[in-house]
């Protein structure tokens, strides 16, 4: 293995972690925020059911990334490290602010920013790209439309039940939502990187085609479980607590709302953002009570660093990318 092809590896693996932070963390952020579950039970749950979803759920999503964004016999091991130093990056300085934001759309961008500088347009593969555009109106309008039509059924079941055993039969519930998330999570989320560490095998002459054997899965799947350990409570103040304020009954919607999602696009092979999935989920349950129940303000903040998530990655993979060229 050359020294270039352990620098990427670990890179994979930093950008693994720094995902945890920031994007795995989102699994549980409604759980813990609504206080059903204490923090460290709610990591322990989703480093178990991510690593489930992922073991389960077959590498469709994993496959689009790791040979459908650009072209693996073009690209180059230094593009991979390039957009994997993008993502690690782009996500800490987020996280640092404790904003929410899409690895997906990072890894999509890093990797079209750096495949562009290393071998031009022809490296971009229309059918991943079409996957990933689809993804993003999965994640926004279906998020927010679920979201706040699950909770109007709620409303509309519920109306007559007491409010405090109401609260405790969805205080239960919402631990199958909160797992049923994580897993959701694992089944896409999860598969991303180790697409990407697979493809860097391939690149590196490792592997002689691409597959993702189990020790990778295990390997990614237990990297992103200790980033969520380490400090995802930055990203969950902000999506359980300053969005909106939840209860349990609104954790359960927002998370089954985005669950389903998330579990329908993978079963395509789509990569889709949990952040913008959970995010908009978490604003359309917000907005079923009333228009003012959403702090706009941070929902606004959340929204543009989605954005520019976006041309910030396509231009800092494609700078990187000549860096490790020069380098190397």
């Amino acid at each position: 293995m050359s020294v270039l092809l352990v620098v990427t590896l670990l890179l994979v693996l930093a950008a693994e972690f720094v995902n945890g932070l920031t994007d795995a963390a989102n699994a549980i952020a409604t759980v813990v925020s609504t206080r059903v579950l204490s923090p460290t039970r709610a990591v322990i749950m989703a480093a178990v059911f991510n690593m489930v979803g992922v073991l389960t759920t077959g590498t469709a999503v994993a496959a689009t990334i790791g040979k459908g964004i650009v072209d693996p016999e073009i690209v180059t091991t230094e593009v991979v490290a390039a957009a994997m130093l993008t993502i690690v990056v782009w996500s800490t300085a987020a996280w640092r602010f404790g904003i929410p934001t899409s690895e997906t759309h990072e890894l999509v961008a890093g990797l079209a920013g750096a495949g562009l500088a290393s071998a031009g347009p022809s490296v971009l593969l229309w059918d991943g790209w079409r996957k990933v555009l689809i993804g993003l109106g999965m994640s926004t309008l279906i998020g927010f439309g679920l979201g706040f039509t699950i909770m109007v059924a709620i409303y509309w079941l519920f109306h007559k039940a007491p409010r405090g055993p109401a609260n405790r039969f969805f205080g239960k519930m919402q631990i199958f939502s909160a797992a049923f998330m994580a897993f959701s999570h694992g089944s896409n989320d999860g598969q991303k990187f180790m697409g990407v560490f697979a493809l860097a095998l391939l690149l590196g002459g490792v592997f002689s085609t691409f597959h993702i054997p189990l020790w990778v899965i295990i390997l990614c799947g237990s990297v992103m479980a200790l980033g969520t350990a380490a400090g995802g409570w930055r990203i969950i103040r902000t999506m359980g607590v300053r969005i909106t304020r939840l209860e349990p009954v609104h954790g359960f919607a927002a998370e089954t709302a985005a669950s389903t999602a998330i579990l329908f696009a993978s079963r395509f092979g789509i990569p889709l953002s949990t952040t913008h999935t959970i995010g908009t989920a978490i604003m359309g349950v917000g907005a079923s009570k009333r228009v003012t129940a959403v702090n706009w303000n941070v929902a606004s903040n959340v929204v543009r660093t989605w954005l520019i998530t976006f041309p910030v990655c396509l231009v800092l993979g494609y700078v990187f990318a000549w860096l490790f060229i020069l380098i190397f």
